[in-house]
């Protein structure tokens, strides 16, 4: 791995003690590479230090390995309240000096939406967009909180980085399954084939969590599900599934394609969205209190905790099919998945035996968490004399192919560091997505209510066909 500097501004918070660290302990070589962590507390690199080595072992890593590879790989810095950040950049310099690390270096903005701007300026302002090496610098979802603010945050970054320096980071894009999506499509003739119109009746993409909004009631309840879910991680699983082919495995063909797609979405109207905020309830048997009831959340608040989405693809392959997407807080239990249902024969040859046709839908379903893996619903004759029949389900899992499998983080800040964008979201993507979105933020029906522990408001029933028993997920 070529050496750098890995600098983290929002270096005390949850995502760099929980996430960040871990993969880049995983990731990174014993020496020649370092990090540096920088954010607003009064800290020094001995106790920077031992928040870290805390850190990496509460996620598993033995104590003596961490605090040894802590003590060689990770500095502190406090960042100034002057609006500068000159000190940081000298900072930088004496540690690319001290480890060798050839003016190479990764700017990761661990922080709110809000700070992004104004931390970029920053950093432009300090000379630090550009180096003797290469220089990368990585943005969190959310980007922006509508189309507006997007083309702020993207104007902001383009003031000082080349698109090609910038790695907008959607931690989805990392799982393995959700890689996997492109070479089980088009390294599979089977699948490749019956993907499009002809054999697909709809595609349903849930993203279902069990917890609630604890400890982040105040953010959640300025951000809401659109645009903390379905602008962002949704929306990117529905390009992948329904892009074709690129030209070659490359970042610029891949996100060309992704793309096409979103610019192939009809515009969405109002009454193909539902959207719920989940009361009290029970969640793995354990009592869940309301959303309005939450730390940080307004007691009159009307953010949407739940969406489902019905969307239209106007292009030769997907239309008249539709794609529902959902994603809620609070639901019975957590997954993420992609089900595609097969359409039905046209003519059921086994209508008067005794046993009937089985009158449902041949689901590919491919998880991306938890149980990472792909399994086929076939219909198939029980033996005896008696036609009866029974679907059984073709499995495959990662974990028992392959065993563990590298953390999402892994895979892009691996990614950063070789400077591959393909699994990143460039920034017309961005921009395309909210065009999408915005107009709903403004429109959506009136939020329903929910029971914790449920899969959300009865009414997202009304996004199905005609005719469809139900939700996929909700069956298995």
């Amino acid at each position: 791995m070529t050496p750098h500097l890995f600098l983290v501004i929002g270096g005390s918070g949850d995502l760099t003690t929980r996430k960040l660290l871990p993969a880049l302990y995983a990731i990174l070589p014993r020496r020649g590479c370092h990090i540096l962590a920088a954010a607003s507390g009064d800290r020094d690199d001995a106790s920077y230090r031992a928040l870290a080595a805390q850190a990496l072992t509460a996620s598993g890593i033995p104590a003596a390995a961490a605090a040894a590879w802590v003590a060689e790989n990770v500095s502190y810095h406090r960042v100034s309240h002057d609006g500068a950040f000159d000190d940081l950049a000298e900072r930088m310099g004496s540690l690319d000096a001290t480890h060798h690390l050839g003016g190479n270096r990764v700017l990761y903005l661990a922080l709110p939406p809000a700070a992004f701007a104004g931390t970029i300026e920053r950093l432009g302002r300090a000379g630090l967009g550009r180096g003797t090496g290469w220089t990368r610098i990585v943005v969190e979802k959310p980007f922006g909180s509508d189309l507006e603010s997007a083309r702020q945050i993207n104007d902001a970054l383009h003031q000082h980085f080349s698109e090609g320096q910038i790695f907008r980071i959607d931690h989805y894009l990392g799982k393995e399954t959700v890689q996997n999506l492109l070479v089980f499509r088009f390294t599979n003739p089977i699948f490749e084939a019956s993907w499009n119109r002809d054999r697909v009746e709809r595609i349903e993409i849930t993203v279902a969590e069990t917890l609630d909004v604890t400890g982040r009631g105040a953010y959640y309840d300025r951000t809401g599900v659109l645009a903390d879910m379905v602008q962002s991680h949704l929306t990117q699983l529905l390009t992948l599934v329904a892009m074709e082919a690129p030209s070659a495995f490359s970042a610029d063909a891949v996100r060309d394609e992704k793309v096409k797609v979103l610019r192939s979405i009809r515009e969405i109207p109002s009454d193909a969205v539902v959207v719920g905020q989940f009361g009290a309830g029970r969640v793995d048997g354990e009592p869940v209190a309301a959303y309005r009831d939450t730390a940080g959340v307004g007691p009159d608040s009307t953010t949407p905790t739940y969406a489902a989405v019905r969307v239209w693809i106007d292009n030769w392959r997907w239309q008249g099919v539709p794609f529902l997407l959902r994603t809620g807080k609070a639901m019975p239990r957590r997954t993420t998945e992609v089900a595609v249902l097969f359409r039905r024969p046209p003519v059921c040859l086994f209508h008067g035996v005794v046993d009937n046709c089985i009158d449902s839908n041949d689901v590919l379903r491919l998880v991306l968490q938890p149980g990472e893996g792909f399994s086929l619903e076939v219909d198939v004759k029980e033996p005896g004399t008696s036609t009866r029949l029974r679907p059984i389900q073709l499995h495959f899992s990662y974990s028992e192919e392959f065993g563990e499998i590298p953390d999402a983080y892994e895979t892009l800040l691996a990614d950063v560091i070789e400077g591959d964008q393909t699994l990143f979201v460039r920034r017309d993507e961005v921009e395309e997505a909210w065009r999408l979105y915005t107009p709903l933020l403004g429109t959506s029906p009136a939020v329903l209510p929910y029971a914790a522990g449920s899969w959300g408001p009865d009414a997202a029933a009304t996004l199905l066909p005609d005719g469809a028993s139900g939700w996929a997920t909700d069956s298995v």
